[in-house]
């Protein structure tokens, strides 16, 4: 690449630029397919973009706090249960098969959403990767700032202009040298079915697809050393561009 010598990609694979003509992704499409099921489900990515998402989140029921922590816990490895495993299609039944977090109930917000899932209190006082110090400065910015900057991410993605700002490289490759890094109990690798597998596809010099265990959404959090080693291997291994 023009800018970088070196690649990490951390938790949400990327697949490479969209063809020239590729639609953007419609939420009505989706979540028309998504409603039909029974219960009836929305994609977390088109409730994040809506107008209503922010004061949702700021305005959780069981307050800022509870729901940080369960939102923190539910995707991590701490929450047992979770087998991530490759989905056969951009399909509302394959989407079906992710967590609740991913694929909401249609009438719930995000703070709904993840409440059942609140660790007692040993647990999350037990919680090395996200102490109670840690979350009350999380608790204390996002209070401060709320969350849309962060969320209008989701919006650029699913209104297209993500998409329209990666075709000016369509048809390239990421050359540089690269990695992939992710918890082995997220299910964020698989959430786009096929872009883990085809890593390789959008980056032509692919040295690692690693997975590690213990870890959920935030490896880097949750398996700090584990990372860390990975990095310094991935940097530190011949070859890497000068």
């Amino acid at each position: 690449m023009d800018v970088f010598t070196a690649l990490v990609m951390m938790s949400a694979p990327f697949g490479g630029p969209p063809p020239i003509g590729a639609a953007p992704a419609r939420p009505a499409d989706m979540n028309a397919a998504l409603a039909s099921l029974t219960p009836a489900r929305k994609h977390y990515q088109w409730y994040y973009s809506t107008p209503q998402a922010d004061a949702d989140l700021r305005s959780a029921p069981q307050g800022l706090h509870d729901f940080l922590r369960a939102y923190y816990h539910v995707k991590s490895a701490d929450w047992p249960g979770k087998q991530p495993h490759p989905l056969r299609a951009w399909s509302a039944a394959e989407l079906a098969r992710l967590p609740a977090y991913y694929v909401m109930p249609a009438e719930a917000t995000m703070p709904e959403t993840v409440a059942p899932y609140l660790p007692a209190a040993a647990q999350a006082a037990a919680c090395s990767w996200l102490t109670e110090p840690e979350l009350d400065v999380y608790c204390a910015e996002f209070a401060r700032t709320g969350f849309q900057g962060g969320l209008q991410r989701y919006r650029c993605a699913t209104g297209g202009l993500a998409a329209a700002d990666l075709r000016l490289f369509t048809g390239r490759t990421i050359d540089v040298p690269a990695a992939f890094i992710a918890g082995a109990a997220d299910w964020g690798t698989y959430q786009s079915p096929g872009l883990f597998e085809h890593l390789d596809r959008a980056c032509t010099d692919l040295r690692g697809r690693h997975l590690v265990a213990a870890a959920g959404h935030w490896v880097q959090q949750e398996q700090a050393a584990a990372v860390t080693a990975l990095l310094r291997d991935f940097l530190t291994a011949p070859r890497l561009p000068n």
